[in-house]
């Protein structure tokens, strides 16, 4: 059963679309009103498959996910990771059939939103319907900036690269600080969304720690040399146009 009462899982998207946009008072309640139905699924489960008909947007409120897909023989292309604020699949209220699967990296909660609800909000504030729409092209520019390290950076740059994405878009929902935050993320799904094999992320992740640029310990990364690390990635914050940054 849906409830309106949960709606203090709503504050996470909130945080997420204000790192991106201005929200007013009125589309702050109206975000606060959405029903929600909250679920915890465990580390490596599926939320929802390739082929699924969601009929409900889901919004992340802990832990990690990513959008993947299965080739042959299990092998498995991470298309995205995904963290506390994401609505991974906001496509779904007009792309009626999953051609991913969205699942979990770590024990994770999220707040499943009605997509009727959803499309009345949007109906109600319009201004609201193109935040999420800037939401969804900035996932493209994400993409975008994805395949160019993919088809032109070397494997050194795709991972510095990652670093320095994830820690801006965390930093933005304020879950990291000081160049230091939380990566859940194992060598191997590092190898699937990067095109690389195991012992290629393990030596580059060597060397990075040689230079003395990174410390990854405990599931936390820590930042030593961002200046360097953003230089030897070639990375640009331009393509995240979170709101700070312009």
């Amino acid at each position: 059963m849906y409830s309106a009462s949960e709606n203090r899982s709503m504050t996470m998207l909130i945080r997420k679309l204000e790192s991106i946009a201005t929200l007013s008072d009125e589309e702050h309640a109206a975000i606060l009103g959405l029903p929600t139905r909250s679920r915890t699924l465990g580390p490596g489960q599926d939320i929802f498959r390739d082929g699924d008909r969601p009929s409900q947007c889901c919004l992340i409120l802990e832990g990690w996910a990513c959008r993947y897909k299965l080739l042959d023989e299990g092998r498995r292309q991470i298309f995205s990771f995904h963290i506390p604020g994401d609505i991974p699949d906001l496509q779904s209220l007009h792309l009626h059939t999953m051609d991913h699967s969205l699942g979990t990296l770590t024990e994770a909660t999220m707040a499943f939103i009605p997509h009727e609800n959803v499309r009345t909000l949007i109906q109600r504030f319009p201004r609201l319907g193109g935040v999420l729409w800037r939401d969804t092209l900035i996932d493209a520019a994400i993409f975008r900036e994805w395949m160019v390290g993919m088809g032109r950076k070397s494997a050194y740059g795709r991972i510095a690269h990652l670093f320095c994405e994830m820690y801006l878009k965390l930093e933005a929902v304020g879950l990291a600080a000081e160049h230091r935050y939380p990566l859940p993320i194992t060598q191997v799904e590092l190898g699937d969304a990067l095109g690389l094999s195991n012992v290629h992320v393990n030596r580059v992740l060597q060397e990075m720690r040689a230079k003395g640029l990174i410390t990854l310990r405990s599931s936390t990364l820590i930042v030593h040399d961002w200046n360097e690390l953003t230089r030897s990635s070639e990375f640009d914050p331009t393509y995240l146009h979170l709101a700070k940054t312009g």
